[in-house]
């Protein structure tokens, strides 16, 4: 499963890790965080070095949408109503500001990755208050925005809220531009950090500066975001011979569409659920049922998937790791919004790093606490959690071995222990553990992609049990 990105860009391959070094700042992390904060250091003098578990923007880089906009779904009502209306209108200019860091950059360095400003839509084809609602709450932090039951889809709407001046683009060609001027070291894994140095297969890393960009901070304590945070997935399909849209599309709705053309391909996304919780719902079915109907002479591209982590109070994650580590820092909980998420934290790391206080930091600051906007969803995730790790110890699988059809999984006690089962196309059985490797919650089995995803924190494994998202090492 290649994304739309992957098939049309190439990235030249970098060297691993080869021994230990200093640096003044080690990224974690090579996405569009990690490099965009490395290009801003080395703007200003500072010695940047990345290192990537695996290759350059292979994972939620290479899976977004590419939607560089500030209209985040329905966000400006509750930021307003959950932490009033400055917060709610810093987030919204801080937004404003990466798509215009984005068009800057891409001008000044003559960068050709399809970058264009178009307007974004959020939609309803059944609920028109709830979107009345957020567009009073744009307009009264000054967000540009207009209410609509206009649209060109080939559906009908109730309505739809537009902000005007947004944009999208193709993140690996940005991407390819912005990493030949960075030092980058692909296929090395940071195992362990404590204080200033990183631990990798190859060696150590000592750094005045460490920056955790590698999508979830794999380290649980200072921080504690395992906590404070979890992960959904959603899904995305590409299709040909599709006329083209001249906006951006997000449907509110359960089971919404997003929609985006890039060139002559139609995106169509869905599905979205928190990760480890689907049960046998086939999300690309229903994506191809839906461009039947709505696109019948549509030729299926490619589809892929992606992987947001998700903060309980709505705000990403970015600046110093922790109080006790002011030396670190992090850049999380993007909300499926990373393209702008990224730059701003581009921004704020690198203001930080460089000494200089950046406007936005106090919003998007790790050491924030807002009981109001976080309380109900800290409950539910511990619930969650607490159902999952006691799973192993009161849940009998209903399902037994003999009734496990072909490229299917499921859950089984063999013996006194507990383990998920896949059999592939061929009758051959992959038998895995079924606790997380990150902290035990018991994994559930995704029939879309044929894993193994846990619902507390969002670790992934395939059929084999090798880890595919963390935070699982």
């Amino acid at each position: 499963m290649k994304s739309i990105w992957n098939k049309e860009v190439s990235i030249e391959d970098r060297q691993e890790v080869m021994g230990s070094f200093d640096t003044d700042v080690l990224i974690i992390g090579a996405g569009m965080a990690g490099i965009l904060t490395a290009h801003y250091l080395k703007e200003n003098g500072i010695d940047a070095v990345i290192v990537e578990k695996d290759r350059i923007s292979t994972s939620v880089t290479a899976n977004t949408t590419a939607k560089i906009t500030s209209q985040h779904g329905l966000i400006y009502d509750k930021l307003i109503k959950k932490h009033g209306k400055n917060t709610a209108e810093m987030y919204g200019k801080a937004n404003e500001d990466a798509i215009n860091a984005y068009e800057n950059l891409i001008h000044s360095r003559h960068i050709n990755c399809h970058f264009e400003r178009l307007p974004s839509y959020l939609y309803s084809t059944s609920d028109t208050e709830v979107l009345k609602q957020e567009h009073r709450a744009a307009c009264s932090i000054g967000m540009k925005a207009e209410f609509t039951e206009k649209s060109e889809l080939p559906f009908d709407i109730k309505g739809a809220v537009r902000f005007d001046s947004q944009a999208q683009f193709n993140p690996l060609e940005f991407i390819k531009d912005l990493a030949d001027d960075i030092k980058i070291y692909e296929n090395t894994e940071v195992t362990n950090v404590r204080k200033h140095t990183a631990y990798t297969d190859m060696g150590t890393i000592t750094a005045k500066h460490i920056v955790f960009a590698a999508h979830y901070p794999f380290v649980n304590i200072p921080g504690l975001f395992f906590l404070r945070q979890h992960q959904e997935r959603s899904y995305v399909m590409a299709f040909k011979n599709v006329p083209k849209l001249n906006g951006m599309y997000y449907g509110i709705d359960k089971n919404g569409l997003s929609l985006r053309s890039a060139g002559d391909i139609l995106l169509m996304g869905g599905g979205s659920h928190r990760t480890g919780d689907l049960e046998d719902y086939m999300v690309y079915e229903h994506l191809r049922v839906k461009v039947d109907e709505y696109y019948p002479n549509a030729e299926e591209v490619t589809f892929w998937s992606a992987q947001d982590c998700i903060t309980h109070d709505s705000i990403p994650f970015i600046g110093r790791y922790s109080y006790i580590r002011p030396y670190w820092y992090v850049a999380t909980g993007f909300k499926k919004w990373g393209m702008t998420s990224s730059m701003i934290a581009a921004m704020i790391i690198s203001d930080s790093i460089c000494g200089r206080k950046n406007p936005y930091e106090e919003v998007f600051s790790p050491q924030r606490f807002c009981f109001k906007a976080a309380a109900l969803n800290t409950l539910k995730d511990a619930g969650v959690s607490v159902k999952s790790l006691a799973k192993g110890y009161f849940h009998l699988p209903l399902k037994e071995l003999k009734d496990l059809k072909e490229r299917h999984g499921t859950i089984v006690r063999l013996g006194i222990k507990r383990y998920g089962v896949y059999k592939d196309e061929n009758g051959r059985l992959h038998k895995v553990s079924v606790k997380c490797p990150h902290m035990g919650c018991e994994l559930q089995w995704n029939p879309n992609e044929l894993s193994w995803d846990c619902p507390c924190h969002g670790s992934r494994l395939n059929y084999d049990g090798n880890i595919l998202d963390g935070p699982a090492q």
